[in-house]
């Protein structure tokens, strides 16, 4: 008989503790639905083990976790313009520079390059650089894997504070810190993997750090990184002869998940600094479950102080549950997911007919505090989220956008809304709606601005909906535009005004090419476009990843990699969007990032970093390259 690793998403939860105990019954059976399920903690081992036993033995079917097929074998703000800022108590003035381009102030994102105005710190490829932007010279160098393991482009991020870098990989086997290569003890972690660098002068790894598990997100407020990690339960269920029934094949995936112990559920994880090294798992302590947990599926959040020069142990906390997107404030932090029940566990992503919709549950942290974030409060509300976008926390109110429904087949019953909630408790509480947005059709972005909402919806054209969201009790919508195409990502241009990239489309909805417009939202009655970029056959990595978009307040400069491995410039003048040249580097090699420094234009690829001057006559003028190798 041969067995196979079997995986399974579940219920989203939160991670912190909350009192209580959770005691399992005497047969797994799926809780009553509720409104918003609460955490519970566990009084001892046991009665988490067999919590998650339970709640895994209600969700498993005849052929594993999801329903019909058996899962595959696996192995282990209102956000203000991006201004230029100016940072201080250095000895010398740091030039203005632009950052990440972040969803809320105060809540810094990981991205594949950082700047303080200093350094411009980049991670490619499993390799760490650093160049000095006043004298555009590299200044440094970290190889982050070993010769055996090297991540590929694209699999690296980090988030800078001071002198240190936290650097995430996904794969590949980490350096330690004495330089040698770190190998996976038999049993130990494998998955998410954090490593600490100093930056005071060469590049010089400190800390290392990993974990079983996916990394989801992380956020960085003050010096104080928060890392949420998903993990699913590694339960061995058994393959039963070809003559099985579905009850013996039931009954032999019952009985399976009844042998598991808690290290199928908790993750494990190990750290090294310097000579010293330390490990373990997720203390039973530090784990919590909602009564509606699927057991399939674990979220562990890790705090670590990057002021303090180690990352220790992490701090972490798990919940039974799971979870698809992050969203932090300055003093907030948000999990957010399609809800899943037990014996209701469906794919990532699945959408099912209004009447059978499974909603999203979101849970909040409080943040403010340097370490372990405080858990405050969990709601749910009817359909999916598109994003971190369609979440913003404004004056005490939580306001989220949604669409619920079915979009396939020749009469699609989607419909989208934006629904406001106010904690009570420990309860995020609906206290107002405004939906039937868009019927027929989904959500392509959002973009709060203060008490303003704006909400695109696209099938065949594009309606911009304006909502009044002053009156949490009573939001409406205030306006609408209808255009061809759509605007994937929203941004602020200035008061009254939106930038949108997205795509240009024809009657029936078929994509054109890229479209930049530029709308002017001051009268929410009737928000209009005033200027339009199109360019046919192109696309942008902005579209679905919002850190690829530079816009600069001060000289209106809009860039934007495009799909043939440029980078398109443009800038807003007045009512107008108006060319102003691209940047390429060599081979074509494709920009994936562009910041500003001092007023020159860096970008980032693969290849390496170049400088630019954007304000030349006849477009950028090419001051500096610096190749990857």
């Amino acid at each position: 008989m041969t067995r196979a690793t079997v995986t399974a998403v579940g219920t989203l939860a939160a991670l912190t503790l909350l009192a209580g105990s959770a005691p399992a019954g005497p047969a797994p059976q799926p809780a009553p639905p509720t409104a918003a399920p609460r955490l519970v903690s566990f009084d001892t081992c046991a009665d988490a083990l067999a919590r998650l036993r339970a709640a895994a033995s209600a969700s498993v079917g005849p052929w594993g976790f999801q329903p019909g097929w058996r899962t595959g074998v696996a192995t282990g703000g209102a956000g203000e313009p991006l201004a230029l800022s100016r940072a201080g108590g250095s000895a010398q003035a740091t030039p203005e520079h632009s950052g990440t381009n972040v969803h809320e102030p105060g809540a810094d994102e990981p991205d594949l390059v950082k700047t303080d105005g200093r350094r411009i710190v980049t991670v490619t490829g499993g390799v760490l650089r650093v160049v000095d932007p006043a004298t555009r010279r590299t200044s440094g160098r970290l190889d982050l894997t070993g010769d055996d393991a090297r991540p590929g482009p694209g699999e690296g991020s980090l988030l800078l504070h001071g002198d240190r870098a936290l650097v995430l990989l996904r794969g590949g086997t980490p350096m330690l810190p004495n330089g040698t290569s770190a190998r996976r003890p038999a049993g130990g972690p494998t998955g998410a993997r954090l490593l600490l660098v100093d930056l005071a002068g060469r590049p010089a790894l400190v800390g290392a750090y990993r974990i079983d598990g996916s990394l989801l997100d992380a956020r960085l407020t003050g010096p104080t990184a928060r890392v949420v990690v998903r993990s699913q339960a590694r339960l061995v269920l058994p393959e039963p002869g070809d003559g099985a029934t579905e009850a013996q094949r039931l009954a032999a995936n019952r009985a399976a998940i009844g042998r598991a112990d808690l290290d199928a559920w908790l993750p494990a994880y190990d750290w090294t600094e310097g000579d010293r090294r330390g490990g373990g798992r997720v203390g039973c302590d530090r784990l919590a479950a909602t009564a509606d947990t699927t057991g399939t599926a674990l979220l562990t959040v890790l705090s670590f102080d990057l002021a303090a020069g180690r990352l220790g142990d992490g701090d972490p906390v798990s919940v039974a549950g799971d979870a698809d997107t992050v969203y932090g404030t300055a003093g907030s932090l948000y999990l957010a997911g399609q809800r899943q029940r037990p014996g209701q566990l469906r794919p990532r992503g699945w959408d099912g007919p209004a009447g059978r919709d499974p909603g999203t549950a979101i849970y909040q942290f409080d943040t403010r505090a340097p370490g372990r974030p405080r858990y405050l409060a969990a709601g749910t509300v009817p359909g999916t989220l598109l994003d971190q976008y369609a979440l913003s926390e404004w004056q005490g109110h939580l306001r989220v956008a949604t669409t619920s429904g079915d979009d396939r087949g020749p009469r699609p019953t989607t419909e989208s809304g934006v629904y406001v909630l106010a904690r009570r408790g420990d309860l995020l509480t609906r206290v107002g709606a405004v939906t039937g947005l868009g019927r027929g059709e989904r959500i392509h972005s959002v973009r709060y601005l203060g008490p303003t909402g704006h909400v695109v919806t696209f099938r065949r054209t594009d309606p911009l909906y304006t909502l009044d969201l002053t009156d949490p009790a009573a939001p409406r919508v205030t306006g609408g535009l209808k255009i061809t195409g759509y605007s994937a990502y929203l941004h602020p241009a200035g008061p009254g005004r939106l930038l949108g990239v997205g795509q240009e489309a024809d009657a029936d909805g078929r994509a054109q090419g890229l479209q930049v417009s530029l709308f002017d939202v001051a009268d929410p009655a009737r928000p209009t476009r005033l200027a339009r970029h199109h360019l046919p056959g192109a696309g942008s990595a902005v579209e679905f990843d919002p850190h690829a978009f530079l816009y600069d307040p001060g000289t209106g400069l809009v860039a934007l990699p495009v799909h043939d491995g440029g980078l398109l410039l443009l800038r807003v003048a007045g009512a107008t969007i108006v060319p102003a040249g691209t940047v390429t580097h060599p081979g074509r090699a494709p920009v994936s990032r562009s910041l500003l420094v001092g007023g020159v234009l860096w970008t980032v690829s693969d290849a390496g970093l170049q400088a630019d001057d954007p304000a030349g006559d006849a477009g950028p003028v090419r001051i500096a390259w610096l190749p990857a190798t």
